[in-house]
């Protein structure tokens, strides 16, 4: 009976876990650095949705800081969309380490 109530419990946490990954792809998140110069809005799924660049920063003689910008961008973005797929499966990992301790 126990087992039964296992897998029960656990097809429950797939629906949830296919559920929650639905709305992360609705879900978004927005990293700007260099106070505004570059955002970049990312899917709580990690996708990149969009890089908005000001034009004040657009200077060929200087590419590198723009490359950096970006970058520092993109990887703040997808620290915020990571940090929000935490957060909305935190929920389904807690229950099944309470339905399976020690794993």
């Amino acid at each position: 009976m126990k087992i039964n109530n296992i897998m029960k419990q656990a097809r429950q946490m797939q629906t949830q876990m296919m559920q929650i990954q639905e709305n992360l792809a609705k879900e978004t998140v927005e990293a700007s650095v260099g106070g505004g110069m570059v955002t970049t809005t990312f899917t709580g799924q990690g996708d990149i949705v969009s890089i908005k660049i000001d034009p004040e920063v657009i200077n060929p003689d200087d590419k590198d800081m723009l490359e950096d910008l970006i970058i520092s961008a993109v990887n703040e973005g997808l620290k915020k969309s990571r940090e929000l797929m935490n957060e909305r499966m935190g929920s389904i990992t807690g229950a099944l380490g309470a339905m399976m301790p020690g794993f």
